[in-house]
C-alpha cells in the first residue's frame, strides 16, 4: 500500500512510498529512503530516446540528461521515453523515415502515434526515467 514518505525521495522527489519491516522505499523510483548516493562516485549513465511534440510534429532524439536537453528544445509535450542510446534512436529514424520532415522531426501521425501509445503504456516518461536511474544507481 502506498503511503507518504517521511520526506521527499532524494532521487526523484516523490513523496509516496511503501514501508517494509526495515525501511521505506520510494513508490516512484524504488530508492531506499534514507540512503544517499556516494558523492565520490560518478552518477550512472542512463541514455533515453525521447519523443517530444511540437504542433503536429514529433522529435525523436537521444540524451543521457533528458531534463537538461529538453529544457533547451522548444516543445509542447514530452510524449514518451524508451531506454536506449544512439543505436535505438537511429533504428527509430529508419522505421519512421517515410514520415521525416527534416532532421530528427517527423509528422506525428499513424505509425508514430501507435508507437508512442505503446511506450506510454509502460508509464509516465519522467517516472520511467526515475526508475531507470534508481536501478542504475543501485546496480
Amino acid at each position: 500500500m502506498q503511503r507518504t514518505l517521511p520526506g521527499p525521495c532524494p532521487l526523484c522527489a516523490s513523496t509516496s512510498g511503501t514501508r517494509t519491516d526495515d525501511a521505506w522505499y520510494c513508490g516512484l523510483c524504488g530508492w531506499r529512503y534514507g540512503d544517499a548516493p556516494d558523492p565520490e562516485l560518478p552518477l550512472p549513465r542512463v541514455d533515453v530516446v525521447y519523443y517530444i511534440r511540437f504542433d503536429r510534429r514529433v522529435k525523436i532524439g537521444t540524451s543521457r540528461r533528458p531534463r537538461q536537453r529538453l529544457s533547451s528544445i522548444r516543445h509542447h509535450e514530452v510524449l514518451a521515453f524508451e531506454q536506449g542510446g544512439h543505436a535505438l534512436e537511429q533504428q527509430r529514424h529508419r522505421e519512421f523515415a517515410a514520415l521525416r520532415e527534416g532532421g530528427e522531426w517527423f509528422t506525428y501521425t499513424g505509425e508514430v502515434r501507435t508507437h508512442v501509445a505503446e511506450l506510454r503504456r509502460a508509464g509516465d516518461p519522467w517516472s520511467l526515467y526515475a526508475r531507470w536511474f534508481s536501478t542504475a544507481l543501485r546496480g
